[in-house]
């Protein structure tokens, strides 16, 4: 198998792979996950903040699958010599640098999603929390360790 071929594959999966992102993100499919979508810490925060960042991230993400099959394509239909290389590196360029830009406009509409406010209880102001009373409002432990002496 010809390195041409090998490499025409593995461009023409990438963007078979950047496509199905696209189209599930677009759709609001994508489950929050740590390995495919837009990934950091501010859009893995939430199951909203991952599913308003790869909505976002959509359009730019089909831009680099299309790019991606478009190139891979052409190397599996036959393009040779320099032409093939020309093809792979503008393929594999316009792909990385398209989806280096889904992740940006997804990060951004991650951060422009508000935080929602913490719970009140155990989850944020309980002082002194016993596996027998459960949470207690957070000035009956002070009081009660007062009390005690």
């Amino acid at each position: 198998m010809s390195l041409r071929l090998v490499f025409g594959l593995v461009e023409l999966l990438v963007g078979v792979g950047a496509l199905t992102v696209a189209a599930l993100g677009a759709r609001s499919r994508l489950r929050r996950n740590r390995f495919v979508g837009v990934r950091t810490a501010t859009t893995l925060r939430t199951d909203e903040t991952f599913t308003a960042a790869n909505q976002a991230a959509a359009v730019p993400f089909a831009a680099a699958g299309a790019v991606a099959v478009l190139g891979g394509g052409a190397l599996l239909a036959g393009a040779d010599g320099a032409l093939a290389w020309v093809l792979l590196v503008i393929g594999l360029v316009g792909a990385v640098v398209l989806l280096g830009v889904g992740g940006m406009v997804g990060e951004r509409a991650a951060a422009a999603v508000p935080r929602t406010a913490l719970p009140t209880g155990c989850a944020g102001e309980c002082a002194g929390c016993s596996l027998i009373e459960g949470c207690r409002p957070a000035g009956s432990a002070a009081e009660d360790a007062a009390a005690r002496g």
